[in-house]
């Protein structure tokens, strides 16, 4: 079972993909520096430095689905 406390809602629009707001500033709308082929291949089994570009907090993403990304550690 995934900790939902690990997990963080993501959009896909027009080829960017979306955080509706930053889990450390609490910026709305956040941009995130990765594109939808990545998604897959983290997926797959790839990890995923994510470095948010409103405030350069960082986490590491272990899975996705379709909805979420799950983060190696809380962001809840």
């Amino acid at each position: 079972m995934i900790p939902f406390q690990n997990t963080w809602p993501y959009d896909i629009i027009m080829g960017d993909i979306y955080v509706h707001h930053c889990p450390y500033c609490a910026q709305a709308n956040v941009l995130i520096p990765m594109k939808p082929h990545e998604i897959v291949s983290i997926h797959e089994g790839k990890k995923k430095l994510l470095v948010f570009p409103c405030c350069h907090n960082k986490i590491t993403i272990v899975d996705t689905d379709p909805d979420y990304l799950l983060c190696d550690q809380p962001v809840r």
